[in-house]
């Protein structure tokens, strides 16, 4: 809040008569806060921006932002083709959402289960015409696929950059059924797989193709007339797609189209930010827009709800989404990477707010995402550090942890473990492809990301669990997987 405006509320309270003074809820300062940051947002956003084209590989992005039942703004940046020069259409362009494109599978999921057609709590070979093998007589079950902890191993070997390639998803998933390896609805380990499942079982339930569905099911009662997981894109979307990029030789080149309809529901959307608006606005508007209701307010709060974490404390799923904060306030979402395009969408229910990006660009472009995310949510909901904790601990197991999303199909590389060390005491660093960052301590098990720079947050966390017998840790920035500590030969 301005020092002006402040100090005109402070005058205003203390001369006001008593009985004229409202009282306020947590809830509403914070809903006035955020409405208070709102203001000037996109030219926040204009100026992070701004950075990141010049100094992270971003060829072109796209960022829509709703609050209160409304879209603030949309804007694109760069260029949807470096090469050719053509801009990024704010409103046009379109881009590709990665594993954002889930959210509206979960959407489908829960639809049939309002209807009665799936239960949550059903083996999913009830809904199949093939077999997923029990784990020690323990089946999966939908709401396992909704919580990615159908205790499977990860996949991979689904993209392709030629329509010629592509085998169709139902063919896929018969074919690449992932190894069982742990008891379901025990640890969160993220799955293209079980995602790609659960778009599946809504197909077979429905008697309609997944494309033909979530067309007529999510996308047509919402208005998003731009959003398809249909590949090769049709005739009338095709000329408004951004391209994908690498850098080579120091410039960005555009790239051909990349195909992941191998597993279409877990990732094969293209969409315009307008349209990801419009889904945005139905989730915060308890399932409907504009008079179209595509769930119950009831499901809605199914799908906002935490379903399984890896400890307590923690973020971990809701059902379908990631929580990306638990409280102050809570916050869901899901973020997105094909090789060429990197997304984030991120609500925050209780405040109305919600925001969408995606970039193209090269690899850098990633972590522009990320520091996109990172400063929305500072900007629009601050926190400041957790107190530091001084008291007596033992060490946590320190060396390699290795996490459990992986295919396990192939040999394990310890080039992408996790490297804990302890230079100081109530402090650690952790080093993830070859990059350190440093921990400070908040609780016996618990460490906070030290940052001296970025006012605000968000600030990572990390917690310590297990037992001796099987060491583990987990990110607040990673709900979707467990570290195992890999123990020295």
């Amino acid at each position: 809040m301005p020092l002006n405006r402040a100090l005109t509320c402070v005058a205003l309270v203390c001369t006001a008569p008593v009985a004229l003074l409202a009282p306020t809820s947590p809830a509403t300062a914070r809903q006035a806060r955020a409405d208070d940051r709102l203001a000037g947002l996109a030219d926040f956003v204009d100026g992070v921006m701004a950075e990141q084209i010049a100094s992270r590989e971003v060829a072109g992005a796209v960022v829509t932002v709703v609050a209160n039942g409304r879209v603030l703004f949309t804007r694109g940046y760069g260029f949807a083709n470096v090469a050719k020069q053509v801009p990024v259409d704010g409103q046009r362009t379109l881009f590709r959402p990665g594993s954002v494109s889930k959210l509206f599978t979960w959407v489908a999921l829960t639809q049939q289960i309002e209807q009665g057609r799936v239960d949550l709590d059903a083996d999913v070979n009830r809904y199949l015409d093939f077999r997923i093998p029990d784990f020690q007589g323990a089946p999966i079950r939908v709401r396992d696929l909704m919580s990615h902890s159908p205790g499977m191993s990860d996949v991979g070997g689904f993209i392709t950059d030629s329509p010629d390639k592509l085998t169709p998803y139902q063919q896929w998933i018969k074919a690449h059924v992932p190894a069982r390896l742990w008891a379901p609805g025990t640890e969160i380990a993220y799955s293209n797989y079980g995602a790609a499942l659960a778009g599946y079982i809504v197909e077979r339930v429905s008697g309609e193709a997944y494309p033909d569905y979530v067309e007529r099911h999510i996308f047509a009662p919402l208005g998003m007339t731009s959003t398809t997981f249909r590949e090769p894109l049709p005739a009338a979307l095709a000329p408004r797609m951004a391209d994908g990029h690498r850098l080579v030789n120091g410039q960005l080149v555009p790239r051909s189209f990349e195909y992941l309809s191998a597993i279409m529901p877990a990732g094969s959307a293209t969409s315009s930010a307008p349209d990801m608006a419009r889904f945005m606005l139905a989730i915060l508007g308890n399932g409907a827009l504009a008079g179209k209701r595509i769930l119950r307010p009831e499901s809605i709060a199914l799908l906002e709800r935490d379903s399984l974490t890896n400890v307590a404390g923690m973020p971990g799923l809701a059902h379908g989404f990631l929580v990306e904060r638990e409280a102050g306030p809570r916050m869901i979402g899901h973020a997105g990477n094909t090789a060429d395009f990197h997304s984030d969408l991120v609500l925050a229910p209780a405040q109305g707010i919600g925001f969408f990006i995606s970039f193209t660009g090269g690899q850098g472009s990633y972590v522009a995402r990320t520091e996109l995310r990172n400063a929305l949510i500072g900007r629009l909901f601050p926190r400041a550090p957790a107190p530091r904790y001084t008291g007596d601990a033992p060490p946590p197991p320190l060396g390699a942890y290795r996490a459990n999303r992986r295919d396990y199909s192939r040999p394990a590389n310890p080039a992408h473990d996790l490297k804990v060390e302890m230079p100081a005491p109530h402090v650690i660093t952790v080093t993830a492809e070859g990059m350190k960052t440093a921990y400070a301590q908040i609780a016996p098990d618990e460490y906070e990301q030290v940052t001296g720079a970025r006012a605000g947050g968000p600030y990572d966390r990390l917690k310590f669990y297990g037992g001796p017998r099987d060491p583990r840790l987990s990110l607040a920035s990673e709900p979707y997987e467990t570290y195992h500590f890999v123990k020295p030969e």
